[in-house]
């Protein structure tokens, strides 16, 4: 590995310390090196704070001047909640930026670049690019299209069942896969679910088992009928958003959630709006966690992005309720085995030629 991509990887390591925190905006890592030694470190630690540049700038040891800027994503140039970027890497004399991917915001989308370079500082790109892209892939998806980027979870038997009915609860991964799905709750803005999977499992959506932050739990309730006695309405572990019908209801809240309408397709709640008001709320990464149905409606509509399938290695007797339908239209991008459990990680095949 060359020292750019060396610094790079530092550069990450450093982004991703903004999980959970930073969102809708993108976790942002960087580093100044002078002289072959870093000199500053910073990211992005909080919606409306510093963005990385400034934390790095602010925290050298000493006169950055001269000195090399590695950041996984291209500096800003705008007024957002914070002044440009590109303006205090120009007032430090700053040589040479190392940049990772550009960022697709249409307000920047390689101006900060362009800026830069007027101000005679050469700029580098594409710097492992596939990590600093994936990294953010929920924030340049959202502000492109103003929707979430989503991914569906389930765990299936070997045979091909996620349980027995839709009336009861199975376990069918080990605990070391719980862990690593609890890693995934803890990288997306929110977790959805329908209305039989909050009434059958009663389940808190929360991070636990390993160090993350609580995703929004976002609950299918098109006609405000699940009881107030569910986990989720009174452990104050999360927000909640309820999404109902919009012919029946208004936006409103209450002490333990916000409700949200949505628009009525065939008698149910329309994926395509629920991704619209979801994406209007800020969530920039939905995992959807529900049974078959709400799944293969997604699926139906090419809404989903990114399916983590779990395959237990035992088989599950005189089960109903089969596993999503994925087709040939998706490519494993990447496979992990657990103690009693497979896992294939899916995108369309279309994305991974983008990719």
């Amino acid at each position: 590995m060359d020292i750019h991509a060396q610094h790079m990887e530092r550069v990450l390591d450093l982004a991703k310390q903004g999980i959970g925190e930073v969102s809708p905006n993108p976790m942002v890592g960087c580093i100044i090196v002078k002289n072959n030694k870093i000199i500053g470190e910073g990211y992005h630690k909080s919606f409306g704070g510093h963005h990385a540049e400034v934390d790095a700038l602010n925290n050298c040891a000493e006169d950055p001047a001269g000195s090399d800027l590695y950041v996984n994503l291209e500096p800003c140039n705008i007024f957002s909640k914070t002044p440009p970027c590109i303006n205090k890497i120009i007032e430090n004399g700053i040589k040479n930026v190392y940049v990772g991917c550009l960022d697709y915001n249409p307000d920047v989308n390689g101006q900060g670049i362009e800026e830069l370079r007027k101000s005679h500082i050469n700029v580098y790109t594409d710097i492992l690019f596939d990590k600093c892209y994936n990294l953010n892939i929920g924030f340049f998806n959202w502000v492109k299209s103003g929707t979430p980027w989503v991914i569906a979870k389930f765990a299936q038997s070997n045979n091909g069942y996620m349980g027995i009915d839709s009336n009861s609860t199975t376990l069918i991964t080990g605990n070391d896969t719980n862990c690593y799905s609890h890693k995934l709750r803890s990288e997306v803005d929110g977790v959805l679910i329908g209305t039989t999977t909050a009434n059958v499992d009663n389940p808190s959506l929360t991070v636990r088992n390993i160090k993350g932050k609580n995703p929004t739990r976002i609950i299918i309730d098109t006609f405000r009928k699940l009881p107030l006695s569910l986990n989720l309405f009174h452990d104050n572990k999360a927000e909640n958003i309820i999404l109902c019908s919009e012919d029946n209801f208004k936006e409103s809240n209450t002490d333990s959630s916000l409700y949200l309408p949505v628009k009525i397709k065939d008698k149910l709640l329309d994926p395509i709006s629920i991704l619209n008001v979801l994406g209007d709320k800020g969530i920039t990464k939905l995992l959807i966690e529900g049974g078959p149905t709400i799944i293969n409606s997604f699926l139906k509509m090419n809404l989903i992005n990114e399916i983590y399938v779990y395959t237990s290695n035992d088989s599950l007797d005189n089960a109903n309720l089969k596993s999503p339908n994925i087709n040939h239209g998706w490519e494993v991008v990447s496979e992990d085995n657990f103690e009693n459990d497979n896992l294939k990680i899916m995108r369309k095949k279309e994305l991974c030629l983008q990719d």
